[in-house]
């Protein structure tokens, strides 16, 4: 079945109700041991290795226009290298409460203990069911220091090298996406790295850890709230645990959710408001939340932005006399800076 919500105008609670689907396949497990369905959401399946980069932009293209969401496969990212990171973000969740607030989110660097961030504040006054720790660009810009936190070698031997590694690897995947993007906009290849969004990118990793217990409550509990993400693209990695959902007409009345199942070795790409405004909406930043799914669930979303000194503004391929530009140009870095402020309230 579908998961639909309707949104109230005057509760700003969502009323649940199903719609009857042909193929439905059970969430391994439920909030609380119980069985949920749902249909599974078949997303485009896109090779980054593929020589046919004509065919591959065509198929990013249609993927962007429909659901705003394809996985990406044969990225070059090494599975042991992701097995890796997702041990050491393990490793640190584990730790005491006060010994990873010694780390504490500062300038978007660093750890957020659970219910710090509401993305959606009509879900949920307490705030989203997770705890995180953002890792930002690797490579100081020319006007400030390097900002981010590392936890103490002593306690953690591997883990600054082990993320530094993974950070690379990824926003090197993302360049190559990048290109295939500009190609299925009918641009040059190399049309994003011209105006300043990948010189320097402002690249973002998060580890993520959803719990597996949830607290009783009358009210939904979301591991994270229904939200478009900010930027140009995510890349995610995950382990395997579902709970994903995505949100296909974001301004309908009643919202359908359906869920993106996991394929090993698979990054689940998506599109953010950023690149929404560049295309003039041609592309979809789609809606989407993380659900309980019963069991501890660790995933890393990487957040592969434009230097924050580009400004984003419609391209010409995607506006006309007929459809002219829906946003003002507006400084990627100042965008950002307001999102963040929304979601965290400073």
């Amino acid at each position: 079945m579908i998961t639909c919500t309707t949104q109230l105008e005057k509760s700003n609670k969502d009323t649940l109700c199903t719609l009857p689907s042909p193929s439905l396949v059970p969430n391994p497990a439920g909030v609380g041991g119980r069985k949920l369905m749902a249909t599974a959401l078949k997303l485009p399946i896109i090779d980054l290795s593929s020589p046919d980069r004509l065919s591959s932009a065509t198929a990013i293209r249609q993927a962007c226009t429909e659901y705003g969401f394809f996985y990406l496969v044969n990225h070059g990212v090494k599975e042991e290298l992701v097995t890796r990171v997702l041990e050491e973000s393990k490793k640190f969740f584990l730790l005491p409460l006060e010994e990873k607030m010694k780390l504490a989110r500062k300038e978007h660097r660093g750890y957020s203990p659970l219910y710090a961030e509401i993305l959606d504040p009509s879900s949920s006054p307490k705030g989203d069911s997770k705890e995180s720790y953002y890792i930002g660009p690797l490579e100081d810009s020319s006007h400030q220091k390097n900002l981010n936190q590392w936890p103490p070698e002593d306690m953690m031997p591997s883990w600054k090298s082990t993320m530094e590694s993974y950070h690379r690897e990824v926003e090197s995947v993302g360049r190559k996406l990048l290109s295939l993007i500009a190609l299925s906009l009918n641009l040059e290849d190399n049309f994003f790295e011209k105006i300043g969004a990948s010189n320097k990118p402002s690249s973002f990793l998060r580890l993520l850890r959803y719990p597996g217990e949830v607290m009783i409550s009358k009210e939904e509990i979301y591991g994270a709230s229904a939200h478009s993400d900010y930027g140009m693209v995510t890349l995610l990695a995950t382990d395997g645990i579902p709970g994903l959902q995505v949100c296909r007409d974001k301004d309908k009345h009643q919202r359908c959710w359906e869920d993106v199942p996991h394929i090993n070795g698979a990054f689940i790409v998506n599109i953010g408001d950023m690149m929404e405004r560049w295309t003039n909406c041609l592309f979809r930043s789609t809606l989407h939340r993380v659900m309980p799914a019963g069991q501890e669930r660790f995933s890393m979303p990487f957040f592969f932005d434009p230097n924050e000194d580009c400004v984003v503004e419609c391209i010409k391929s995607c506006c006309s006399d007929s459809s002219p530009p829906r946003f003002p140009p507006i400084r990627s870095g100042d965008y950002l800076r307001e999102r963040f402020r929304l979601t965290y309230g400073a």
